[in-house]
C-alpha cells in the first residue's frame, strides 16, 4: 500500500491507500506518533509502497525516519509533476494542502469547473476551471483564528469558543454578538463567494473539507459534496500520478 500524510498546523492526517480507496486513516499531534506506526507497521501493511507528503511547517526529522524504514518517501514540493495545469503565480508560497484539495476535485471532476473550500485554520477557497486549470482562489481566517484575533487585539473583548448550536442573527450580549459576528460573518463570507463564482462560471462543483466542514455545511446555500480526507485522497492522487510518470 501507499501513504499519505499531511503535516497541518495543528495536527497530523495520514492514511493508507490501496489504488484509490482510502483503506484506513489516523489523526495524531505533532511529535506523537503512536497512531501513524499503526499504519506503517509490517502486521497492517505487508507489502509497503510508496509514502507522499505534504507540510505547511516543515518535515519532522523523527516522523520521516519512521516513514524511511518501510516506504519510499516523496516530499510534494513546488516542482512536483501534478495531473493539472497550475496557473498560480506565486507557486513557492502555495499552500501544498490547497495543490491536494485540488488535484482530489481534478480526480473527481476532470471535465468540470470546481470550487474547493478547506474550513481549517484557514479558510480557503480555490477554483479550477473545466479544462483542468488551476486558478488561485482566497485565503482568510478560520474560525478560531477570529476569534482569538478579537480577543488579542482588543483591549476588552474575551476569548469565546465557538459554538456550534448558535445561529441568531443578533446578540444580545457580548458572547453572543461575538458568536454572531464571526459564525455568521462566516456563513455570508462563504456563500457570497459562491455566489460570486456561481454567477461567473455558471454550473459548478463545490467540494468542502477542514476541521469545521460540517458545521459550514448546514449553514450554506448550496449543494456541497463533503469529504473529510479531501487532503490525502489529492496527496494519493498526484503520488500515482508521479509514479505513473516515471514509468
Amino acid at each position: 500500500m501507499n501513504l499519505a500524510v499531511d503535516i497541518g498546523n495543528s495536527r497530523i492526517k495520514a492514511g493508507a491507500f490501496k489504488g484509490d480507496r482510502l483503506m484506513k486513516s489516523v489523526i495524531c499531534q505533532p511529535g506523537h506518533y503512536n497512531k501513524l506506526q499503526e499504519l506503517t507497521s509490517a502486521k497492517y501493511d505487508k507489502e509497503p509502497g510508496y509514502a507522499i507528503i505534504s507540510t505547511v511547517t516543515g518535515y519532522p526529522p523523527r516522523l520521516i525516519k519512521i516513514l524511511r524504514e518501510r516506504y519510499k518517501v516523496l516530499k510534494l514540493t513546488e516542482s512536483t509533476p501534478l495531473p493539472f495545469r497550475n496557473a498560480y503565480k506565486t507557486s513557492k508560497t502555495l499552500g501544498k494542502d490547497r495543490l491536494a484539495g485540488i488535484a482530489a476535485a481534478y480526480r473527481r471532476y476532470p471535465a468540470m469547473n470546481v470550487l474547493v473550500i478547506n474550513a481549517g485554520t484557514c479558510l480557503t477557497i480555490d477554483f479550477m476551471n473545466s479544462k483542468g486549470v488551476y486558478q488561485g482562489g482566497s485565503i482568510s481566517p478560520g474560525l478560531e483564528m477570529r476569534f482569538k484575533a478579537l480577543h488579542n487585539f482588543t483591549a476588552r473583548l474575551p476569548l469565546i469558543e465557538p459554538d456550534m448550536h448558535y445561529n441568531e442573527l443578533k446578540g444580545n450580549s457580548t458572547r453572543d454578538s461575538i458568536l454572531s459576528g464571526v459564525q455568521g460573518g462566516i456563513v455570508e463570507e462563504v456563500n457570497g463567494i459562491i455566489n460570486r463564482y456561481s454567477a461567473r462560471y455558471g454550473n459548478l462543483q463545490i467540494m468542502l473539507t477542514g476541521g469545521w466542514h460540517e458545521w459550514l455545511k448546514k449553514h450554506l446555500n448550496h449543494k456541497i459534496i463533503t469529504e473529510p480526507f479531501l487532503t490525502l485522497h489529492g496527496l494519493n492522487v498526484i503520488l500515482r500520478f508521479c509514479l505513473a510518470d516515471q514509468k
